[in-house]
């Protein structure tokens, strides 16, 4: 009982610390790359529009390095899931209601719904193999652009406030600080796996749930956050942008980077239903506010239904080890 709570803790903490750690290292990340002369659209377009992501990438690298495919895929689609549902209906009951363009969520929205149908093609087969991970992780090129064009605004100004509002420091200090960031967001990644394997064995419910649900909500919590300052701050034209653009990343790069070095099998029987759902939430929540062209507290409970409606999807599927 002691070694169970010491793994929840430990869950706990390595997702706090990762949260922390990954937004230093990509903050002085970009200010490394702005002292070395790289163009603020460079830095807008990698760093920053996947910044929110990074927790996710490690995760998926440190499982698939371990030998556990499940984690990654669980916590990577778990987010998509989260973000779509859970972070983005929270916003309008928290921020109050804010207004969509519909090209962005139907532009957007494609690239995701095309994302989660290759995802399914994928870990039907039981396996991701290699070149599977490589189509997946190079796909995010293609949606790159989209992402930056429908979020360029916000991405641009959260580059221009890491230009100016930091006191000048030498390239040095910066390379130290992002090393360092990185490094705490490898040790409590690996943290974060080695918990949720210990609990999974420990409380007898498979990792990939425990992933998709527990792990997701953890990693999602920056793109909460950035979002809610974002509203409060009057820059309603960034939250389609943020929440749809992370989960392009989840769907591509955070899923399929871990696999690229070590293809893993995933269990089929629990990755299946959940894409299926996820896929189905993702539908909803697009056509509704591509529909309604804006985000109340009426959608905002809509997609937490749909969030808490996963839940006894898996109740009819077997979630034991």
């Amino acid at each position: 009982m002691i070694d169970l709570i010491l793994a929840i803790l430990m869950l706990i903490g390595g997702i706090a610390l990762i949260i922390f750690s990954s937004k230093y290292a990509v903050k002085h990340s970009a200010l490394l790359a702005t002292a070395l002369g790289i163009s603020p659209l460079i830095i807008g377009v990698t760093l920053v529009s996947i910044g929110t992501d990074i927790s996710e990438i490690f995760n998926s690298i440190i499982s698939c390095s371990l030998g556990h495919g499940d984690i990654d895929v669980g916590d990577s689609v778990g987010s998509d899931l989260t973000q779509l549902t859970l972070i983005f209906g929270i916003l309008p009951i928290v921020c109050g209601a804010f207004h969509i363009r519909r090209r962005d969520i139907i532009i957007l929205g494609s690239c995701e719904v095309l994302s989660l149908i290759v995802i399914f093609t994928i870990v039907e087969k039981g396996y991701i193999t290699r070149l599977n991970a490589i189509f997946m992780v190079f796909s995010l090129v293609i949606y790159f652009w989209l992402i930056f064009n429908a979020n360029k605004e916000s991405i641009m100004h959260r580059v221009e406030l890491i230009e100016t509002t930091q006191p000048t420091k030498k390239k040095r200090f910066h390379l130290l600080i992002a090393v360092l960031g990185f490094g705490g967001v490898t040790i409590s990644s690996f943290m974060i796996v080695q918990s949720v394997i210990f609990i999974s064995q420990a409380i007898h419910i498979h990792e990939y749930i425990i992933s998709f649900f527990v792990l997701a909500i953890g990693t999602s919590l920056p793109e909460l956050v950035v979002d809610i300052n974002a509203l409060r701050c009057g820059h309603h034209s960034i939250a389609i942008g943020d929440i749809v653009g992370s989960c392009i990343v989840d769907s591509t790069l955070s899923i399929g980077i871990g696999q690229v070095f070590f293809p893993q099998a995933v269990t089929a029987g629990l990755a299946v239903p959940t894409v299926l759902y996820t896929l189905f939430a993702s539908i909803i929540v697009i056509v509704t506010i591509a529909i309604r062209q804006k985000m109340d507290k009426k959608a905002g409970v809509l997609f937490i239904i749909l969030y808490l409606s996963a839940y006894f999807l898996l109740f009819n599927v077997n979630i034991t080890v």
